[in-house]
C-alpha cells in the first residue's frame, strides 16, 4: 500500500499526477481508524479490548457504519494497490519489484505480529484485566506469535503479488489493452455478481470465519480477489480517466438508494426473528440478500468516490501530503492508540456510546501524530 504521491506514466505517454488518489487513501485510513474504534464500542470481541453499548438506539447506527465501512474499504485499498503494482512491475523487473514488495510488505508484519500485537495485548492484560506483571513475565506465557491483527491485509496483499508475478512468469499473459472503462450497468452487473459469488463462498465459509493464525476472514475475499485484478485491468487500459461523470451520478443514487434498503435488514432480523447468523453465511436466502446488497452499495460507493475524487480533490497540500506519507505507518499503529485511549477512558462512568463521540475524534488525529513521529525514526521510510 505505497503511500507517497504518484505520478504514473500511461502508456500514451502522457503524465497523469493521481493526487486525488492520495486524498482517497488518507480518506480510507481514516475509516478504518474508525471502523475499529466503532468496533471496540459497539462488539462485544473482535478487538483487543471492547466495552459493548447496550443501547440499542445507539448501538445501530454503529453496527450501519461498520457494516457500510466492510462493504468497500478494504476492498478499495486492495484495488489501489493493484493499481500501482501493474506499472511498479513493469519499471522494476521481476528480482527488484519482489525484493521491494518483500521489505515494503514483509517488515512490517513481522513487526506487527513480534513486537506490537504482544504489546497491545500486554496493556489490555495489565490495565482492563488487572494482572498487574511486568512486560517480560506476560511474554513468558505469551502464546499468539503469530498474531498478524490489521496486517492481515498486508499479508493478503504480498500474497495476491506473489501470485500475480508467478503467473506472469508461468503464463503469457496480455490484458488485453484499450477496453473502455465500464459504464453504470457493466458496474452494477458486476457489483450483483459479486454478491452471488460472495453468498456461495459463504455457504462454506460465513462473515466472521477466521483462517487461524494468518486473520484471513474468507467471506469477504471474493471482493478483495476481484478488485485486485480490476485494479491491474484498470491500469492496464487507463480506467481511472476513462470513468465518467454521468456514471460517478448514477452510481452515487445507487448507494442512496442501498443505504435507504439497509433497515430493511432489521426488519427481517426482529420481524421474522432472524438468527443474525443467517445474514453472515450458509443457505438461507437472508444470507443471498445481505451479499448481494454488500457488493452492491461497495462498488457503488467505491466508484463513486472514485469519480467524485477525480472531479473535485485531484488537488494537494502541505498538510494533506504529510497525511498521504503517513497513511500506512497509521494503519499499522492505529491499535496501539484505539486500545491506548479506550482503555485510558475505561474507568470513564458513562455509556460506552458516549465515550465513542468523545474518543473517536482523539484516536483519529493520535493515529496521525504518531504515524507522522514513527516516520522520523531513521530507517522507517525505506519500509513504510
Amino acid at each position: 500500500m505505497s503511500t507517497v504521491p504518484v505520478t504514473l506514466n500511461q502508456d500514451s505517454g502522457s503524465s497523469y499526477k493521481l493526487l486525488y488518489i492520495e486524498n482517497i487513501k488518507v480518506l480510507l485510513t481514516i475509516l478504518v481508524v474508525l471502523h475499529h474504534t466503532f468496533i471496540a464500542y459497539s462488539s462485544s470481541d473482535g478487538w483487543y479490548y471492547n466495552e459493548q453499548t447496550t443501547v440499542i438506539g445507539a448501538r445501530i447506527p454503529m453496527i450501519m457504519f461498520v457494516s457500510l465501512n466492510q462493504s468497500f474499504f478494504m476492498g478499495y485499498f486492495f484495488m489501489l494497490a493493484a493499481y500501482f503494482t501493474y506499472s511498479s512491475y513493469s519499471k522494476k523487473g521481476t528480482a527488484k519489484f519482489i525484493k521491494d514488495r518483500l521489505v515494503r510488505l514483509g517488515i512490517p508484519i513481522l513487526f506487527y505480529s513480534f513486537i506490537l500485537s504482544p504489546f497491545v495485548s500486554y496493556l489490555v492484560y495489565y490495565f482492563a484485566n488487572e494482572h498487574h506483571i511486568n512486560y517480560f513475565e506476560y511474554l513468558s506465557g505469551y502464546d499468539h506469535w503469530i498474531e498478524l491483527g490489521v496486517t492481515w491485509f498486508v499479508a493478503a496483499l504480498l500474497l495476491f503479488t506473489l501470485i500475480y508475478v508467478a503467473t506472469k512468469k508461468a503464463f503469457i499473459i496480455s490484458f488485453k489493452k484499450n477496453l473502455a472503462a465500464p459504464n453504470s450497468r457493466s458496474i452494477l452487473l458486476f457489483a450483483a455478481t459479486l454478491g452471488i459469488i460472495s453468498f456461495l463462498v459463504r455457504i462454506i465459509f460465513p462473515v466472521g470465519w477466521v483462517l487461524e493464525p494468518i486473520g484471513f476472514q474468507l467471506g469477504h475475499f471474493s471482493q478483495y480477489i476481484a478488485l485486485f485484478i480490476i485494479g491491474l485491468l484498470a491500469a492496464k487500459n487507463n480506467w481511472l480517466d476513462g470513468l465518467s461523470d454521468k456514471t460517478g451520478k448514477q452510481l452515487k443514487t445507487s448507494a442512496w438508494l442501498c443505504l435507504l434498503f439497509y433497515p430493511v435488514f432489521f426488519i427481517i432480523k426482529f420481524k421474522l426473528d432472524t438468527p443474525s447468523p443467517w445474514f453472515s453465511g450458509g443457505l438461507h436466502w437472508q444470507a443471498l440478500l445481505y451479499a448481494v446488497w454488500e457488493q452492491w452499495i461497495g462498488v457503488s460507493i467505491l466508484t463513486a468516490l472514485l469519480i467524485k475524487g477525480k472531479r473535485s480533490w485531484n488537488t494537494s497540500s502541505a498538510m494533506l501530503a504529510k497525511l498521504s506519507r503517513s497513511s500506512f505507518a497509521v494503519y499499522i499503529f492505529h491499535p496501539l492508540v484505539v486500545v491506548g485511549f479506550t482503555l485510558a477512558a475505561r474507568n470513564w462512568a458513562i455509556e460506552p456510546s458516549i465515550k465513542l463521540l468523545v474518543v473517536a475524534p482523539l484516536v483519529v488525529l493520535g493515529s496521525f501524530v504518531l504515524g507522522s513521529f514513527i516516520l522520523l525514526i531513521p530507517g522507517v521510510k525505506k519500509i513504510i
